[in-house]
């Protein structure tokens, strides 16, 4: 039988004893706290008298030892909750909002990344080039956001640009630390980019030394999304409080690329966002597989016949005065002989028309011993000529 674990402080004499001690001479000798431990070993024919005694003097040291080993050992590990045991957000719970179901499918998140790293090279390179330090921008992931929670994920303040995406609708938004941005000016100007930056906004001339390089990365952004869609980016202007960059509505969906950005021993993140809304089209044609040679001929030669068939469909063409408005009780006593007085100028064109659509005018004229319509100018043509 095994020992078990210590409860207390023993005596002195109890590792002296002998472990063949009877428990009647152990009792006798007036040591009773020492024969409950020492019951265990005894021999096994003495083990049902000594356990009578030993519960009653056991039990209080183990209580005592039951309460008091909880403050020892009861405070809070932060690392058993938090992230800080190293472990990627990838497996933790993310909150779903079924009133904006995802709308970024897997297949745009593949052309997105493409793009999204081939800018990152090339930004990358202008950056080095520009700054003549170390830079890098690595892409680490594209997500979709609502505009509104997007922007509660920025810091306060925090370097804004936004810029347009001509010809697409809406704006595009790119963001960095605001001490980064201060220290790429620094690099500029021939600084070494360590010294502590200034946290306020940019002056007209630090904005300006800004412009010229974030106008060369939208030139390489534009590039890297050749393959999805053409765009012109241009510069919008500069913010530093996340609330008042107005770059789409709040609950407008958005497609937010973060980037690890590092400039000389500074590091941090930076987001690109676009709206999922304006590139909507260009991703479903970009993520649909691409034709074979066949196929494209097939679609093309598809195309000419239905442009020819287009071309002989037969269309409705009507010569008209202007319009007249007459009332109901006019109209319905109507008769023969009444004349309709027409409010036509004399000397302007008639209209012709399909579908309730004037698209010419023309004059009243013959051809072959038949009523012809000759087309001439609109009126707003001969009128400006004339003048």
């Amino acid at each position: 039988m095994t020992q078990p674990p210590e409860t207390g402080p023993a005596p002195a004499g109890a590792e002296e004893s002998s472990p063949v001690t009877p428990p009647a001479a152990a009792s006798d000798a007036g040591a009773p706290e020492a024969a409950a431990p020492e019951a265990p070993v005894a021999a096994p024919d003495a083990a049902p008298q000594a356990a009578p005694d030993a519960a009653p003097q056991v039990a209080p040291e183990v209580a005592a030892a039951t309460v008091a080993a909880p403050p020892a050992t009861a405070a809070p590990t932060p690392a058993v909750f938090g992230n800080a045991s190293g472990r990627s957000r990838r497996g933790e719970a993310r909150t779903y909002d079924f009133r904006r179901p995802t709308k970024l499918s897997r297949e745009h998140v593949r052309v997105l990344q493409i793009a999204q790293e081939a800018f990152a090279r090339q930004a990358t390179t202008i950056l080095t080039t520009f700054l003549r330090a170390g830079a890098r921008l690595e892409l680490v992931g594209i997500e979709q956001f609502s505009y509104d929670d997007y922007l509660a994920t920025l810091p306060n303040p925090v370097f804004i640009t936004t810029f347009t995406l001509e010809p697409l609708a809406g704006k595009g938004l790119l963001a960095y630390p605001l001490d980064m941005a201060m220290a790429i000016v620094d690099h500029m100007l021939g600084g070494s980019g360590r010294a502590e930056q200034p946290n306020r906004p940019m002056t007209a001339m630090e904005s300006a030394i800004t412009n010229h390089l974030l106008s060369r990365l939208l030139d390489e952004f534009a590039a890297s999304f050749a393959t999805i869609t053409e765009i012109q980016p241009a510069l919008n202007g500069f913010e530093y409080n996340p609330q008042l960059a107005q770059a789409a509505s709040g609950s407008d969906t958005v497609m937010v690329a973060t980037f690890g950005m590092s400039v000389g021993s500074r590091e941090g993140e930076a987001t690109l966002v676009l709206p999922f809304s304006s590139f909507a089209t260009a991703l479903n044609n970009a993520a649909s597989p691409q034709l074979s040679e066949t196929a494209l001929a097939k679609r093309k030669r598809a195309a000419e016949a239905l442009t020819a068939r287009l071309n002989l469909v037969p269309v409705d063409v009507s010569v008209r005065f202007a319009p007249l408005t007459v009332s109901s009780a006019d109209l319905l006593s109507l008769a023969v002989g009444d004349v309709l007085l027409l409010r036509h100028p004399p000397d302007s064109p008639l209209e012709v028309t399909t579908n309730d659509v004037t698209f010419a005018y023309a004059i009243a004229s013959n051809h072959r011993r038949r009523l012809a319509a000759a087309i001439v100018p609109t009126p707003y043509a001969a009128a400006k000529d004339s003048a």
